[in-house]
């Protein structure tokens, strides 16, 4: 199936403004699809959940759509799937949950490759019940974590690695699958910040070997929430603190007070929006796209297949033009990498770069973009770089006009 990136984006209402959206790392343009699936459900009946009378039913049937739509999503079962007001806040949430049993002598990974969000949670809980912090660090000329940097860590003391599923600020992609089979061969949990790499690769929580899997829907054209992705049985070892009256049942004992019904609902549009990326066109009528949600992780996957030949293609084209600015530095170097970039300027500030890109309404942010460890390691301080990250509607005019903007601004 064709890519029609066109069509694509003549769903965005946002895209109207003549901006060229470079910050999808930080958070996609949402398309008309998921602002209407929003206000359905806000402006429609609406109530607590329940069975008696059409507003308890319409929430009841946005959190089965989107426990639905994230497990077809992520290749798990709906029963893993936890809604939270973002994968920082779940993240926080199990930091607390999970080191019930642990104490002095037992051990954490992180490493100085993730978004601090997968860092300071463990090293706080590590703090709290006497743990040790052990720190794998990836290579700063080539941008790679080796799996060895994470495996030579482990012992038989390692509670738990936290690792990112691809770098926010440099787009590294590290070997999840082999870092995480050696850890659970000592015994270890593994948690994964999906965050960036969700919007750039479709999910597998047993293909990555996964414990917990988090993502942020509104980086892959959803609304502004997180989730948390897990296996039943799991969840069922792990009791939080919650109020008396709460239920106990997985995976509504994570997930505190009244849900965002119409922020789910969103999650499960966006989802759809996804799965029809590579369809043929607006008007299709074709069985792929009319199945229920048994066909939709198929779509999804074909999706993806397109979403990456797209994104690679724009990708190469902007790599070579940059090739030719003078003075950029491209710290973005891994073999396996998003089509994410962070670029670096001689005798220029990023920040500067950034405000006179803007001039020309071209969106590319320069920051640390809370990988502050990562930005460290590089030798960018706190300031890290200007990020370019390429998303489902970026176009080659797109890429013309933040190359065209950079060489004026460098020239």
């Amino acid at each position: 199936m064709a890519y029609d990136v066109a069509r694509i984006r003549s769903g965005f209402p946002s895209l109207e403004s003549g901006w060229a959206q470079f910050d999808g790392p930080g958070g996609t343009q949402t398309p008309r699809a998921v602002g209407e699936a929003v206000a359905s459900v806000l402006t429609g009946p609406l109530s607590n959940r329940g069975t008696i009378g059409v507003s308890e039913e319409r929430a009841e049937a946005a959190v089965h759509g989107f426990r639905l739509a994230m497990a077809d999503f992520a290749n798990a079962h709906p029963r893993g799937i936890v809604q939270g007001r973002s994968a920082t806040q779940l993240t926080y949430d199990f930091s607390r949950h999970l080191p019930k049993g642990w104490g002095p002598g037992d051990e954490v990974i992180v490493t100085s490759l993730d978004h601090d969000s997968n860092v300071r949670p463990w090293v706080q809980a590590a703090e709290r019940v006497g743990a040790t912090v052990r720190w794998a660090e990836f290579d700063p000329a080539t941008g790679e974590l080796p799996v060895e940097a994470v495996t030579s860590l482990l012992g038989d003391r390692t509670r738990l690695v936290a690792v990112t599923g691809a770098s926010n600020l440099i787009g590294t992609m590290p070997d999840v699958a082999a870092i995480a089979s050696a850890a659970h061969a000592v015994g270890a949990l593994v948690w994964v910040d999906g965050v960036h790499f969700s919007a750039h690769e479709l999910p597998d929580l047993d293909a990555l070997g996964a414990d917990f899997f988090t993502c942020s829907p509104y980086k892959f054209l959803g609304p502004h929430c997180g989730v948390l992705v897990s296996r039943p049985e799991l969840l069922e070892t792990i009791t939080p603190d919650k109020l008396l009256p709460a239920t106990d049942v997985v995976p509504e004992r994570f997930e505190f007070g009244t849900l965002p019904y119409e922020l789910l609902a969103g999650v499960t549009a966006a989802v759809d929006v996804l799965a029809g990326l590579a369809a043929s066109g607006p008007d299709r009528d074709d069985d792929a796209v009319t199945d229920a949600a048994a066909s939709r992780r198929a779509r999804l996957q074909a999706s993806y297949a397109a979403l990456h030949e797209h994104e690679s293609r724009l990708l190469a084209r902007l790599e070579a033009a940059l090739a030719e600015l003078p003075g950029v530095t491209v710290h973005s170097r891994a073999a396996r990498r998003t089509p994410t970039l962070l670029l670096t300027f001689a005798g220029h500030e990023a920040s500067v770069v950034t405000e006179q890109l803007a001039a020309g309404q071209v969106l590319a942010p320069s920051s640390n973009f809370y990988a502050l460890e990562a930005s460290r390691r590089l030798g960018l301080g706190d300031d890290g770089g200007l990020r370019v990250g390429l998303a489902p509607y970026t176009d080659d005019a797109d890429i013309d006009r933040l190359v065209a903007g950079l060489r004026a601004t460098l020239d």
